[in-house]
């Protein structure tokens, strides 16, 4: 007879995870969700396996909002090697060459300020973006080399920490769908020498920071309730976004799906994204169209988990 299985619980909210060194995007999610016993899940970006750091992880109604962490600016601290290249961009690869470095600190300052601004990316082989219904690194694993697109992200600053024995330490603030080990690379040949990625942490996700986040560890060594006292509201991912406060008949129609007109102090503006409230409950978000408030994702109300409190 198979043991009886415990029942899930329909948790609701963000909760901040430090990713470890070694353990993949999705394995940190299976634990964290198994210690909350929560029913959905997801995470809002993956970290590959190498990288440390901030990872969100939404549970339940939080789930609706994944784009907006998938899309938000990111903070990352990197440690490049110099005079080595890999065949992933990173040190989990295979060695491909090896060069003399001849550049101080000067040189990779100025080297790394140029890729400041708008650029031109090639997703590296080793990424999970698909190519007829195949993750690349499926192809790379197989010895087979897809010609991808060049692809425009934005770097909006390179600070350089330390530059010394042929490593340099930068943090990088930079758009959805960067590859910093791409970054890295691409550093190392305007030097000469090429390089790697050895390091990598996230620091930020949009509003969110590293240091409110918790390990699995410490996750681990709580007390069931004390764990989903971590949580925070999943209007955490929307922090950006308008606000819109309804009364409670607008709440209740809004709550139905239905189209309400917009307030006065919105007319006029159009295909604007805000997030809903009525009395202080975040209800979903919507978009103004022509006047209107047109609702785009609902939440539901749980009895004990669908409060938050007033945000700004």
């Amino acid at each position: 007879m198979k043991p009886h299985k415990q029942p899930r619980d329909p948790v609701d909210g963000v909760l901040l995870l430090d990713k470890p060194k070694g353990l993949s995007s999705n394995d940190a999610l299976m634990r964290a969700r198994r210690l909350l016993n929560a029913r959905k899940a997801g995470h809002g970006g993956t970290l590959d396996p190498m990288a440390t750091g901030l990872l969100p992880l939404l549970l339940g109604e939080a789930t609706k909002f994944a784009h907006d962490s998938l899309d938000a600016d990111k903070t990352y601290l990197a440690e490049l090697t110099l005079g080595t290249t890999t065949d992933t961009g990173d040190a989990e690869g295979r060695p491909l060459a090896r060069r003399e470095v001849d550049c101080d600190e000067a040189a990779f300052r100025a080297v790394a300020s140029a890729f400041v601004g708008a650029i031109e990316q090639v997703p590296p082989m080793h990424s999970a973006l698909k190519r007829d219904g195949r993750p690349l690194y499926e192809y790379a694993r197989a010895g087979v080399t897809v010609e991808r697109a060049a692809r425009r992200v934005t770097i909006h600053a390179i600070e350089t920490l330390a530059f010394a024995a042929g490593r340099a330490t930068i943090r990088v603030r930079c758009s959805k769908g960067t590859y910093v080990r791409t970054l890295a690379a691409d550093i190392g040949e305007r030097l000469g020498c090429g390089a790697h990625l050895s390091a990598l942490r996230r620091e930020r996700v949009g509003a969110l920071s590293v240091d409110d986040a918790i390990t699995l560890d410490a996750l681990e060594a709580l007390a069931p309730g004390a764990r989903r006292a971590r949580l925070a509201p999943a209007d955490s991912l929307l922090a950006g976004v308008p606000r819109v406060d309804l009364d409670a008949a607008g709440s209740a129609r809004f709550l139905h799906g239905q189209k309400l007109r917009a307030p006065d102090s919105l007319q006029g503006v159009d295909a604007l994204r805000v997030r809903v409230y009525g009395d202080q409950r975040l209800l979903g978000v919507a978009e103004l169209r022509q006047g209107a408030l047109v609702p785009m994702r609902l939440v539901a109300a749980r009895p004990d988990t669908s409060r938050t409190g007033p945000n700004p």
